[in-house]
């Protein structure tokens, strides 16, 4: 009996301390290497968020600029549209970054299709940004379909065809657009100030400072014979300028997009860098990627525009504690202004 007792213990046994202090090791090495890959995978599903964003800022502002880029020079004469200038005029206001107020160069007699801006960005990561100024058509808007109906003796006002409205429309014209004015004696720019029905109106105190009449050259006024207005046509000129701000947020600089003088939008987040050069026909040295046009060049002569765009993620990368980063760099062939003579 005694014996059988003896038996039954040794079965009903457990595990040794060793064993149990063999199995709680394996157990813990196990819950780690689970942590472990479990932290991994959640770190990389952080950079993958933090790269997707980043990527989506960055392409997102790359495509606009390039959009705006291809249309660039649509309905703008060659050399430019003429602005006032000589005596009475010059210093034509352009838009820039908030807190900087610039002009377009003082010797240009008229508006190129791309007005470069080297360095007139603000300062980044210890870097000066660029801006970049473009003028082009609005296809949308058949103002140059029909001659105006008449012009103010004084270039004041202009009044379209009653064929073609400009009011209680999804694209009507609005205080602060651009005027493009054109017939035998050439080409003029003003801004409406103002809209009475099928009248356009151009106050002297526009923001641009291009409805000077009394400027020597460069008006509305050069468009007339003696005392007669040929038929003109008008045409709304779009002028987009793209600049960065880091003023809003200084820790998430913005790429803003500023139509004429008209607020600007954000339309790229956390972008840190923007640079510009431009390659310019001249059919002898032909520059390739200046920030600027050489003395003896001019804006008239760009043809290609290098486009350098950087951005960084939101938020740290939890597992470094730095920011992600990442650039595109494209080139974008203007063409209304990509052609070369190449018989000259």
């Amino acid at each position: 009996m005694a014996r059988s007792k003896e038996l039954y213990m040794k079965k009903q046994s457990g595990f040794t301390l060793v064993e149990l202090l063999v199995a709680m090791a394996i157990t813990l090495v196990v819950v780690a290497a689970t942590l472990g890959a479990f932290n991994d995978a959640l770190r990389a599903n952080e950079a993958v968020t933090l790269l997707a964003d980043m990527d989506q800022n960055l392409r997102a502002g790359m495509n606009l600029v390039i959009r705006d880029l291809i249309q660039t020079g649509e309905m703008i004469p060659t050399g430019g549209i003429p602005i006032p200038s000589g005596a009475g005029g010059n210093g034509i206001n352009r838009p820039s970054p908030v807190g900087s107020a610039y002009t377009f160069d003082t010797t240009w007699t008229a508006l190129p299709a791309i007005s470069p801006g080297a360095s007139m960005g603000p300062v980044l990561l210890g870097q000066t940004t660029d801006m970049l100024t473009v003028l082009y058509g609005d296809n949308f808007l058949p103002l140059n379909q029909t001659q105006l109906a008449s012009i103010a003796d004084n270039g004041s006002s202009a009044t379209v065809d009653p064929g073609t409205p400009i009011t209680g429309i999804n694209n009507a014209i609005r205080p602060g657009d651009l005027i493009m004015f054109s017939n035998a004696q050439g080409n003029a720019i003003q801004q409406v100030t103002s809209v009475a029905g099928q009248t356009m109106n151009f106050a002297t105190t526009d923001a641009f400072n291009l409805n000077k009449r009394s400027a020597g050259q460069g008006t509305i006024m050069q468009l007339k014979t003696g005392s007669v207005w040929p038929p003109t046509t008008a045409a709304r000129i779009w002028m987009i300028t793209y600049y960065l701000d880091p003023t809003t947020n200084p820790r998430q600089p913005r790429l803003m997009r500023q139509v004429n003088f008209n607020p600007a939008r954000p339309v790229a987040e956390v972008i840190e860098n923007l640079q510009v050069s431009y390659d310019l026909v001249d059919n002898v040295t032909n520059p390739t990627n200046v920030k600027q046009p050489p003395s003896v060049n001019s804006a008239n002569q760009i043809n290609k525009v290098n486009l350098s765009m950087s951005a960084r993620s939101n938020n740290r990368f939890g597992k470094t504690g730095q920011y992600l980063r990442n650039s595109l760099s494209t080139q974008v062939s203007i063409r209304s202004l990509a052609y070369v003579d190449q018989y000259k």
